[in-house]
């Protein structure tokens, strides 16, 4: 069975799993799930994911803002923030922050000013983020190239040429089951430009499941399918693959050797 599979960035706080979650978290170890860091979409979801890793000694968390939850957050979201990741030391990251252009309702002043001030946040408490970018390549880079936080650029969607550009600001790349999809020719030109020691692989559960379970409900143990695709693209075993992602990850959120 493949083992280490450190699933960087997943959403288990989710309504998707609010029937079986505690089976299934309690499953994933024997399935050769290692680690996992829960990302957060608000400060609501960024207090559920504080007390949900604390239940279980192999899961760790993010806290943060969304882009798409910005004009939903309390005014004193970042004094939050800051109490929860002094208050509990499972939180290893603030994230996810960054843009997100998507949708014709956005309001990319207001995204610009939390991901400023998230990053800040970050510096000041010398923590690594998570960046959500989605068309707004151009504005993500500007803010990034300015601050030089220590970061993954999660779910990569980019050309190979933004992903050297955020491979020379020495930050990482997470890949999702997108590498398996049959268009996923844009994904696998960056992921050619990714050195092994800044690859992480992630889940974005219960979102983005890998062929053959592409549109459904998505897990943690999935990432194998991933991983197979990454592999084969750099010429290495799938359990070299594992190995080095949760390598480069244990060193991205700061994990020692845990005893599970």
């Amino acid at each position: 069975m493949l083992s280490n599979i450190f699933d960087t960035h997943a959403h288990y706080s989710g309504s998707e799993f609010d029937e079986d979650r505690e089976d299934l978290l309690k499953s994933l170890p024997e399935r050769g799930v290692r680690y996992i860091t829960l990302a957060s979409a608000s400060v609501g979801d960024s207090v559920k994911n504080s007390e949900l890793c604390t239940k279980y000694d192999y899961i760790f968390s993010a806290v943060g803002v969304h882009p798409e939850s910005v004009g939903e957050a309390p005014e004193d979201y970042r004094e939050t923030l800051t109490e929860l990741i002094k208050n509990n030391n499972k939180i290893r990251a603030v994230g996810e922050i960054g843009l997100d252009y998507h949708y014709d309702d956005f309001d990319s002043e207001l995204q610009k000013k939390f991901f400023r001030e998230q990053t800040e946040l970050a510096l000041e408490l010398d923590m690594p983020i998570i960046v959500h970018s989605r068309d707004a390549v151009a504005d993500t880079l500007e803010i990034l190239k300015k601050y030089r936080p220590r970061g993954v650029v999660h779910c990569f969607s980019g050309s190979a040429e933004t992903a050297k550009e955020v491979i020379k600001m020495g930050m990482y790349i997470g890949f999702t089951g997108v590498l398996t999809f049959k268009n996923a020719k844009k994904a696998i030109s960056a992921l050619e430009q990714v050195p092994l020691d800044r690859l992480l692989l992630e889940t974005d559960c219960p979102y983005m499941a890998p062929v053959p379970f592409r549109g459904k409900r998505c897990d943690s143990s999935m990432i194998v399918y991933t991983a197979e695709r990454a592999a084969e693209v750099k010429g290495v075993t799938v359990q070299e693959i594992l190995d080095i992602t949760c390598e480069n990850a244990m060193r991205f959120y700061g994990i020692s050797q845990v005893e599970l």
